[in-house]
Order: C-alpha cells, then sequence, then structure tokens
C-alpha cells in the first residue's frame, strides 16, 4: 500500500510548504523543495536549489524573530495532472501579508504561480514555478531593492 497522497494532494502539499519555508525563511529547505527546478521571475530565471535559495538570501529582509514576518496566503488552486505522463501544471493566485514593528498587518504583495512538476522515484517536485506580480502594497520591510521591483513579474 502506497503511502504517498493522491497526486493533487501531494502536488497541494508542495504549494503549501513554499509557503511555509518562505515565511520561515527557510532557505535550506528553499534549495530542496527546488533542488531541480527553475524559478523565473523578476525578468530573471533561477536554476536549482542552491541558486535559488541564494537568490531569496539576497533579496528579502529576514527579521530580528528570524522570519520575514509574512503569511503566504495561496487560493484559487488548479491542479491539472497527467498521471501516464507522470506531470502536472498548476495555477494559483496568492496574497502576502505582513506585520513588522510599528506596522499594522497589511497586504504588500498579490499575483499569479504558474508551476509545473514532475513525478520522480515515485514523488512529485517542482520543476518549474513562474511568478507573477500583479499588486503591490508596502515591500519596503520585505524586499531589500524595493525600488527596482517590477511589475507584471515579481
Amino acid at each position: 500500500m502506497s503511502t504517498e497522497p493522491p497526486s493533487q494532494q501531494a502536488i497541494a502539499n508542495l504549494i503549501a510548504r513554499y509557503a511555509e519555508l518562505v515565511d520561515g525563511a527557510d532557505f535550506d529547505g528553499i534549495r530542496d523543495l527546488f533542488a531541480d527546478a527553475a524559478f523565473i521571475g523578476s525578468n530573471a530565471t533561477w536554476w536549482g536549489g542552491d541558486a535559488i535559495a541564494d537568490m531569496f538570501r539576497a533579496t528579502v529582509i529576514v527579521h530580528a524573530d528570524g522570519t520575514l514576518r509574512t503569511r503566504h496566503v495561496t487560493t484559487n488552486l488548479h491542479i491539472e495532472v497527467d498521471e501516464v505522463a507522470g506531470t502536472a501544471a498548476s495555477r494559483a493566485s496568492y496574497t502576502v501579508l505582513q506585520a513588522v514593528p510599528g506596522l499594522t498587518l497589511q497586504p504588500i504583495a498579490c499575483g499569479r504561480y504558474h508551476d509545473r512538476f514532475a513525478r520522480r522515484d515515485g514523488r512529485w517536485r517542482f520543476t518549474e514555478r513562474r511568478i507573477y506580480l500583479d499588486l503591490t502594497g508596502d515591500v519596503s520591510h520585505h524586499l531589500r531593492c524595493a525600488a527596482r521591483l517590477p511589475q507584471g513579474t515579481m
């Protein structure tokens, strides 16, 4: 009997895991999650877990409590699975909330994820994440170079 959840649930779990890792500033976890994947945003592409984790380390602000002081909320999840080929794609919306000392809880970004997955060794894995940034609020406590943030793609 397989201990792996059904494909759609396993993929939804990966998407949720990303939010937990980012919010917790767990860059080693991000490295592992995207070990063999491309991460596309900010008019650039990063390949592999090490490059993606390094991009996060260089981009986001880690606060005194060791987190980003954010909560990534993923909604409107749509997953399409090709069980025979062992591939899948998903689309979702995201909203990033942040609260830092002196500032109230507020949305700072929202947009869309377009993801691709492959089943390897019986487990689903990210192969690609494209991030589209549609709306931004005050990201000055979240991103190191907020002034260079483009609209359309993170």
